[in-house]
């Protein structure tokens, strides 16, 4: 038996940054990609966003990849969300998604960043956040 634990804070956001999702339909679309992440043996530990983007933190698998766990919860999800006539337009996530590793250690920090989205967002635009991340983690845009 393996035993692993690779915390990953992922970061994704809906086409063009549109804000597309109202509290309800964000409600809506955590629940459903949380039950999704159990049927496929995907860990999420915390989940959270705006309008625009969404926050997760998961301990992949020893036999996941960032990708893998990218694709099957963003693809899944927007296509659940478009069965589900949430929002009037064609809803969809961004190809691009930030994903980053956390140290055991700081988790307990970055569980309460993304639980306090809301919170963090009345001070901080996506857009702000977004810069951070890619000057903080050393992302080049291209």
């Amino acid at each position: 038996m393996a035993f692993v634990k690779i915390w990953i804070h992922f970061v994704w956001t809906t086409k063009k940054r549109k804000p597309f999702m109202t509290k309800n339909a964000k409600r809506q679309m955590i629940k459903h990609i949380k039950e999704n992440a159990i049927e496929k043996d995907i860990y999420i530990d915390s989940i959270d966003g705006g309008k625009e983007h969404l926050h997760v933190l998961i301990s992949l698998g020893s036999k996941q990849t960032v990708s893998e766990i990218a694709q099957l919860l963003k693809g899944e999800s927007s296509f659940w969300f478009n069965s589900e006539n949430l929002i009037k337009k064609k809803f969809g996530w961004q190809d691009e998604y930030f994903a980053v590793s956390v140290s055991q250690s700081v988790i307990p920090r970055v569980r309460k960043y993304i639980r306090n989205q809301e919170e963090h967002h009345k001070r901080k635009s996506f857009t702000e956040e977004y810069e951070e991340f890619m000057r903080k983690y050393g992302f080049h845009e291209k």
